[in-house]
């Protein structure tokens, strides 16, 4: 696989993605499987929703939102990894509406008014700021109006102040752009292309967020 933001740590491919859940779980200290499971609560997804995860990775997000679901449901997995997108295929095989595609999503998506919800999990922040608005552009075309984006990611914070057990391992496995990432205001971004209406759901110390907007405009 091509990495098109070579800076980047969010276009994950072989042994990283083979493992991918297991060095979330080990980095954040077992608590991401919890949060993951809390965040996807807090969305109150409706058995018929229409979903679009970007970023789906293996899938186990996926699986979690489809539990929700019935079968006038759908959910759409959008990820430029082969390997994440076999990992999806095997993982998500039981739900027979729920679909991976080798797509970019910071390309053009060929939606539009179509998703009741968007959901994207520790991706944003591992782009540069031009393309995480292009993301942003592309969340709000497809939503249906009313839709609701889904940020699931690190909040705002500042790295300097961060206990030192929590900011060595931030500064040794992160990639530039999150650090940029943490220190801006993603309510006042949202507002900027149209969203309104905010929620926001803290978890791991206040270091990460959901954080919902509506489609307004």
């Amino acid at each position: 696989m091509c990495a098109y933001y070579p800076e980047s740590k969010v276009e994950i491919s072989k042994l990283t993605a083979k493992y991918y859940d297991i060095l979330m779980n080990i980095i954040t200290f077992g608590g991401y499987s919890l949060f993951i499971q809390k965040a996807i609560r807090l969305m109150n997804i409706k058995s018929n929703d229409r979903i679009i995860d970007l970023g789906a990775g293996t899938g186990r997000n996926a699986c979690l939102m489809m539990n929700y679901l019935s079968t006038t449901g759908e959910l759409i997995g959008l990820d430029i990894s082969s390997e994440m997108v076999t990992q999806f295929e095997r993982r998500c095989a039981s739900f027979a509406n729920a679909k991976i595609i080798n797509q970019r999503i910071d390309e053009p998506l060929p939606y539009e008014n179509k998703f009741d919800k968007v959901f994207i999990s520790f991706v944003l922040h591992g782009f540069p700021q031009g393309v995480r608005r292009k993301i942003i552009k592309n969340t709000f075309k497809v939503l249906k109006k009313q839709g609701e984006f889904f940020i699931l990611d690190y909040n705002e914070f500042s790295v300097k102040e961060m206990s030192l057990y929590l900011k060595i391992p931030f500064k040794l496995i992160e990639c530039p752009y999150a650090f940029d990432f943490v220190e801006k205001n993603w309510q006042k971004i949202l507002a900027e292309e149209g969203f309104n209406y905010f929620e926001k759901h803290l978890f791991f110390h206040g270091y990460v967020r959901l954080l919902k907007g509506v489609k307004v405009s």
